[in-house]
């Protein structure tokens, strides 16, 4: 099953250039008509706005943009880039614009609309969908911090750690990783340490990105 990133969660963020205000707003959507949906709702919500900008991307099937009377390839193009550098699918980002007096010019709409887009994914956050397995790994509290180190080397996620006579985490890994995970800490450990695999889940789960 495929990999890819969506936004964890829908979400706005806004700045002001040389006194146009810019709110970027991201909305996780499955479908193009969900995309179109959300563009409907910000038009009529910032009706009186300058510009409603917008791109979208859905995981097999449409890509589109509109700079929505901004100059062309200054405003859609800058923030579907945005969309695109970020790996980010099934998502639709809307700039509302309102115009301030002062032309910034093609370079700095450019910045202005990117910057947007990049402010609201870094508020909306990312979650991967893929096949995560779930780990059940018990293991003395003098290796507590090493094993927090691996996990994170290898992309999983801790989903709950119990503090008894052991240190017991309860792990979501990548399916591709969970063996080299396993050997990983099995030969550290000199063979003391064994993890139990569970169920494995094609679903999406918060994860940290280089922003």
């Amino acid at each position: 099953m495929k990999e890819y990133l969506i936004p964890t969660r829908d979400a706005s963020a806004e700045f002001i250039e040389r006194r146009s205000r810019f709110i970027g707003h991201i909305f996780h959507t499955e479908t193009e008509e969900e995309a179109l949906a959300r563009l409907k709702q910000i038009r009529e919500k910032h009706w009186d706005a300058t510009h409603n900008v917008y791109a979208y991307i859905i995981e097999g099937g449409a890509t589109r943009f509109s700079d929505d009377g901004e100059p062309g390839g200054t405003a859609g193009m800058p923030v579907l880039q945005v969309l695109q550098r970020e790996g980010i699918y099934n998502v639709c980002c809307v700039v509302t614009r309102y115009f301030g007096g002062i032309l910034l010019g093609a370079g700095g709409l450019v910045r202005a609309y990117a910057h947007s887009a990049k402010i609201g994914l870094d508020a909306a956050g990312r979650s991967m969908k893929r096949v995560w397995v779930n780990v059940y790994l018990p293991c003395p509290y003098s290796w507590y911090e090493r094993i927090k180190l691996e996990i994170s080397a290898f992309e999983g996620i801790i989903k709950n750690t119990d503090f008894g006579s052991d240190v017991s985490f309860d792990l979501l890994l990548p399916e591709a990783k969970v063996q080299p995970f396993l050997d990983r800490v099995f030969d550290q450990s000199a063979g003391t340490i064994e993890g139990l695999v569970g169920d494995s889940e094609y679903r999406a789960f918060p994860v940290e990105t280089q922003k």
